[in-house]
């Protein structure tokens, strides 16, 4: 179900990590103008994101503006370096065998860590958490990571520690302003707004989901992202422990995903709420399950034992369909997991 990546690409992975958590701005989407109204100059910050740009008044031009600006310029230059050097890491993670993403995906996602999507507390969730898993744990899958749906989730009403300005974000307006030729795709209720968007002519879609009560049926607005939400049983599961990742698309797009253990138990439960006419898609979600649960038993097994015992503490229709899902996986990794948990009564 897996393989393991040389040691080497393991320490790169781990590197680009650490590079991509702190990182060092480099005058990428920005630039400074200058214009000129009567007698006075002033001066503007421009931010190009796809076909989106901003434009940000910084004052009447002064000595003390013009050092600020020319400070920052040369602070771009300065870190360089570092951007080359993310840029060589993942080349070579790549050429190593790691998992990278496509052109396409890769830009949208990379599109969605520069808006701040991330930032303020988007999770990535589905396939492609999984296939940021493969990195994260020096593997690479041998099931089917590929998937041209990109899952978000954000809890709704979760208090998150964001940088000034992030604030501001807008999904919606981010994706139908990129100049990917995304558009709404319309509820099924037409009285229900979107929750979901799609590039036109193509597969690519992005969907964003949060948490759901009993009650609650329609769109949930998420403010903290300006945009509308599907609600969806047991998504708080994911989103109470959530870790940073990497993906492999030209310098690193850092994401934040699910607990690898939550994620694969999770898969289970998932596997059988499914529609018949899904049986597709419940059997990826037990093959991805069965795959990250194998690894996690031999390499991580007290991410397990959290997992499960968080699943323990919610019950009910959740541990009654994770324990169904677990009846569907291949016998060998049945065999790890009740060595290590016990799921099986």
């Amino acid at each position: 179900m897996y393989r393991y990546l040389p040691i080497s690409v393991a320490a790169q992975y781990s590197e680009l990590l650490q590079q991509c958590v702190r990182p060092a701005p480099d005058g990428s989407n920005i630039s400074f103008k200058r214009k000129k109204i009567g007698a006075k100059v002033y001066c503007y910050l421009y931010i190009s994101l796809g076909s989106r740009k901003s434009e940000h008044y910084l004052g009447e031009e002064t000595p003390e503006l013009v050092g600020a600006i020319e400070q920052e310029m040369q602070l771009w230059e300065s870190n360089k370096e570092d951007f080359n050097l993310r840029l060589k890491l993942v080349a070579m993670m790549v050429a190593g065998g790691a998992s990278s993403l496509l052109g396409q995906e890769g830009k949208v996602l990379g599109l969605l860590e520069r808006s701040g999507i991330f930032l303020a507390g988007g999770v990535l969730i589905g396939t492609y958490a999984f296939h940021a898993y493969a990195n994260m744990l020096g593997v690479t899958w041998e099931v089917e990571t590929r998937t041209k749906d990109i899952d978000l989730a954000r809890e709704l009403g979760l208090p998150v520690a964001v940088p000034a300005g992030i604030e501001g974000v807008n999904l919606k307006e981010i994706l139908l302003d990129s100049g990917m030729g995304f558009f709404e795709v319309p509820a099924l209720s037409r009285k229900s707004p979107s929750t979901a968007f799609k590039i036109r002519g193509k597969e690519l879609s992005v969907e964003l989901l949060t948490s759901k009560k009993a009650s609650e049926s329609e769109p949930i607005k998420i403010e903290s992202l300006n945009t509308f939400a599907e609600p969806m049983r047991f998504i708080e599961y994911l989103l109470e422990d959530t870790q940073i990742s990497v993906l492999l698309y030209k310098q690193g797009v850092l994401v934040n995903v699910p607990a690898p253990g939550r994620f694969a138990l999770h898969k289970l439960v998932v596997s059988q709420r499914r529609p018949a006419a899904f049986a597709d898609k419940s059997r990826k979600d037990l093959s991805q399950a069965g795959a990250l649960l194998d690894l996690l038993c031999e390499d991580r097994p007290g991410d397990i034992v959290l997992a499960y015992d968080a699943a323990v503490a919610i019950g009910g229709k959740f541990l009654k369909q994770m324990k169904l899902g677990f009846q569907q996986l291949d016998n060998s990794v049945q065999e790890k997991l009740i060595s290590i948990v016990d799921i099986s009564d």
